[in-house]
Order: structure tokens, then C-alpha cells, then sequence
């Protein structure tokens, strides 16, 4: 990570994102502040919030702030189980950081121009802008520890790119030149329910036993808690992975297309990649032809996954709809 990628990388021409918005091409100096006076290398400047969702339609926005300072940018979706376990640690690192980045999160599912820009194809998937181009910095969700890492290597990336502004919060303030603001401050969530906070600890420190018997503890207390069922998917999908590759994975598929736990590694790595009707359509092919245990392992694989997409995703309304056909 030690110089910024040549411009034909630069996200104006990996998209038509400026078509989106009418607004001229990113500035070779750094960008004026929101009052309007010229910037100065590392100069503060005012901004609403360290925290932003950015938009198919706003992104410009943050192309030309990133001449001020680095933008993070955290590729997600709501039924993508890790980004929900990256996503309270980059807004733990970037709060650390006071001002030295800013946080955009990107919904890839409402914004198909930027997951292309970015190529993401697998989340949560974590980028940068510095000087208007985009860096690439991690795909999966990272120990925190490791993510502090990164943040340190993307602020000595910047440095060289003379990109050393820095933020102050203001409400008041609004993120673009021309007053307009591109984005909302995200809500503080809520405090987690106790098993909750100690599963989502002993992820981070990567203790995956510890999580599932946080959650099953608080599913015992309370079987309707539908976070807890969520939560217990998710981390279960994680211990499954852990440790293995992603050669090894997809070589012991293919080397033997009947082996069962082969094709349900598969699957595993598909969803965590967002590869979501990948997934589906490998276990509900591999369910026919299957013994009664090999089915029942199956069935029981494809409701946690339904569980850590969402209940309420059509994806999900489809495949339960095929699995039930299988099964009666």
C-alpha cells in the first residue's frame, strides 16, 4: 500500500458515476472547505458527522472530500451476516481515529454502480478513496486488532499523497461546497442485551465457541429472540470457516462432486461472499440425492442460512419454496 493506483482506476471512469449527479471531475489540488476558503494541507474542516451512507447519487461528494482527507468505504448488506460483525469495529476504529477519516457504508444491494466501481464481489469488502482513487484494503470481517492495522497503513498512504486533513464534527455543517448535505449521521444504536455483548466480544477476539454458547444461552432464556437465532447462524457459519482456504475449499468440491460435506463448505464460502442464490442452488441440488441424515443435514444448514440473509428476503421466499417441494 504505498502509492495510489493510476487513473484508470479512478471511480469517475470506472462508472458514469458523474453522469449521476452533473457535477465536474474531481480536482487535482485539494477540494475547498464547506465555507468556501481555500484548503490548506492539513487543514480541519467542518462535516456533520464521521459517519455517512453514501449513494449511487451522492458518491461524487466523497470523491472530492477524499482530496482532503481518506474515506473509508464499507461495502455491505443487510442480510450479509459478517458485515454485521465488521461493522460496530470500523466505527469503533474510525471514533479512535477522531477525525483523521471518514466512514461511508454502501449498501450493495441499493447502489449497483458502486459495487461495480469497487468490484466487489464478495462482502463485506472494505475500500478506500484517497485523492479521488479508490484502494483497495480488505475483504472479510477482520479481527479488530488487524483492521487498526490497515487504518494505520491507509493514514502512511495518504500521508504520501499529502492527504492529511482532518474533520470536526459539526451538526450544523454540510458536507458539499455548495451547502449541500450528501448524507444523514446514523442514529447511535442501542445497547445489546447481555449474551448479545458477549458474543459479539469473544468474535472479535475471534473465540467463535464462546459466541455460540452466548447465544444459545440467551435463545434458552428467551426462544423468540430472533437476534439471538440470527446471531447463533452467523457465528456458526464463521467457526465453519475457520482456518480453512479458499483453494483448499473449492478444491475438495470439485475433486469429488458427491461428497456432501465438500459441496456444504462450498456453500458456507458462497454465502459469506454474498454469493447468496449460489448457495441455495448448491445445497437444494445436492438434497435429492442424499440419504435421510444427508437430507435432514441439509435441511437443517438451509434454515440457518435463511436466518442470516433474512427471513424476508424473496431469495429466501424462493428457495424455502424449493426445499419445501423436496421434502414433500
Amino acid at each position: 500500500m504505498s502509492q495510489i493506483p493510476p487513473p484508470p482506476t479512478n471511480l469517475r471512469g470506472a462508472v458514469d458515476l458523474s453522469s449521476l449527479v452533473n457535477r465536474p471531475a474531481a480536482p487535482a489540488a485539494p477540494a475547498a472547505p464547506v465555507d468556501g476558503a481555500p484548503a490548506a494541507a492539513g487543514e480541519a474542516l467542518a462535516l456533520p458527522s464521521l459517519y455517512f451512507e453514501g449513494t449511487d447519487a451522492n458518491f461524487n461528494d466523497f470523491i472530492d472530500l477524499s482530496m482532503r482527507v481518506p474515506i473509508v468505504v464499507d461495502l455491505w448488506a443487510e442480510w450479509c451476516g459478517p458485515c454485521k460483525q465488521l461493522s460496530p469495529i470500523l466505527d469503533r476504529v474510525v471514533a479512535d481515529y477522531a477525525g483523521r477519516v471518514v466512514l461511508v457504508k454502501v449498501d450493495v444491494d441499493a447502489n449497483p454502480q458502486l459495487t461495480q466501481a469497487f468490484q466487489a464481489q464478495s462482502i463485506p469488502a472494505v475500500a478506500a478513496l484517497v485523492g479521488g482513487r479508490p484502494v483497495q484494503l480488505f475483504v472479510g470481517a477482520l479481527p479488530e486488532q488487524e483492521v487498526r492495522d490497515v487504518f494505520a497503513q491507509l493514514l502512511e498512504l495518504a500521508a504520501q499523497n499529502g492527504v492529511t486533513g482532518t474533520v470536526t464534527v459539526d451538526g450544523d455543517a454540510g458536507l458539499a461546497p455548495d451547502g449541500e448535505q450528501a448524507a444523514q449521521a446514523e442514529p447511535e444504536p442501542e445497547p445489546l442485551p447481555p449474551h448479545h455483548a458477549e458474543a459479539y466480544e469473544a468474535i472479535e477476539r475471534g473465540d467463535y465457541d464462546t459466541a455460540i454458547q452466548e447465544y444459545k444461552t440467551a435463545i434458552a432464556q428467551d426462544p423468540r429472540d430472533a437476534m439471538a437465532v440470527a446471531g447463533l447462524a452467523q457465528v456458526s457459519l464463521l467457526a465453519r470457516l475457520a482456518g480453512k482456504t479458499l483453494d483448499a475449499i473449492r478444491g475438495a468440491a470439485a475433486a469429488d462432486p458427491s461428497d456432501a460435506q465438500a459441496q456444504l463448505d462450498v456453500a458456507d464460502l458462497d454465502l459469506s461472499g454474498g454469493h447468496v442464490e449460489d448457495a441455495f442452488d448448491r445445497l437444494l441440488t445436492l438434497f435429492p440425492t442424499l440419504d435421510a441424515p444427508g437430507k435432514d443435514t441439509v435441511r437443517t444448514r438451509m434454515l440457518d442460512y435463511f436466518e442470516i440473509v433474512g427471513v424476508d428476503d424473496p431469495r429466501v421466499a424462493k428457495a424455502r419454496a424449493r426445499l419445501t417441494s423436496l421434502l414433500y
